[in-house]
């Protein structure tokens, strides 16, 4: 998505000045310090940082499940408000997420039937005969090369890992939020069918004008999906712009160092810092 292309579309998701402290006095912490950023509709952007740069936190504070210190987010252009629980539902609708740990993503009471089911139903299908919502459930899994034939009646705990993780998407082939935040979606999942995943994301995006937040710590990644890349560094972003601006003509010594710890095949690796 080119700049100009990408500013012509609604604001979908912002923040200004956001910030979480956790603590206080001496034992002040500050995970997320004073951030600002714009994702527009059909976005795909990617928050890249190494573990303990607030990424994890900032997308808790982007999906409501914990609030700011200070700062304001902003959903389809006004002030979000969470503040009942049938507000906080009601976004919840249009933003869902995929977590890098998919085996506490689940309630283990609930077999897979319920778990897709309860999507159905969330947008607005509660309704609809038996047979449809079977049609539609099969669809969803088919899409993610899980079978739902092979799944009804199970629990999520009885699946691997990445068959979890790909139940996952499959919620939200189903859902077909606004906004989808990705942790890590694909940490789970063997190599052969990462880019499968991906491109599933990718296509699930084209085809609803989805906004795909990915948070990350592989800035190779990064620049293969994303049209914008905001790097973090101890709750700041220290650097933000296209996938291009970012990773080929980055400012930042930060972002610089990250690109240069990817291991390259036609250079000898550097194992000295390891």
């Amino acid at each position: 998505m080119k700049n100009n292309e990408k500013n012509s579309r609604p604001l979908c998701l912002s923040g200004k000045g956001v910030t979480k402290v956790f603590g206080m006095g001496n034992k002040k912490t500050v995970a997320v310090d004073h951030v600002d950023f714009e994702f527009h509709e059909g976005e795909l952007i990617s928050i890249v940082g190494e573990s303990g740069s607030g990424k994890t936190t900032l997308s808790k504070l982007l999906l409501g499940l914990s609030n700011a210190t200070e700062g304001e987010i902003f959903f389809q252009g006004k002030p979000r408000d969470i503040s009942t629980r049938k507000k906080k539902k009601g976004y919840w609708k249009d933003i869902q997420a995929i977590f890098q740990d998919p085996f506490s993503s689940y309630n283990i009471f609930s077999k897979i039937d319920t778990v897709l089911l309860d999507c159905i139903n969330m947008r607005g299908g509660r309704t609809f005969p038996m047979e449809k919502k079977m049609e539609m459930m099969t669809e969803a899994c088919s899409f993610v090369n899980l079978k739902f034939a092979e799944l009804t009646n199970k629990y999520p705990f009885e699946l691997s890992g990445g068959q979890m993780q790909r139940l996952m998407i499959a919620r939200i082939f189903l859902l077909k939020p606004k906004i989808l935040l990705a942790d890590e979606p694909t940490s789970m999942i063997d190599a052969c069918s990462r880019a499968t995943i991906l491109d599933m994301l990718l296509h699930l995006r084209d085809e609803t004008g989805m906004t795909i937040i990915f948070i990350t710590h592989d800035i190779g990644l990064a620049y293969y999906i994303s049209d914008s890349v905001y790097i973090m560094e101890h709750g700041k972003f220290v650097e933000r712009g296209t996938a291009d601006e970012v990773i080929l003509h980055s400012k930042a010594d930060y972002t610089k160092r990250l690109i240069s710890d990817v291991p390259k095949i036609y250079e000898e690796w550097d194992l000295s810092t390891v």
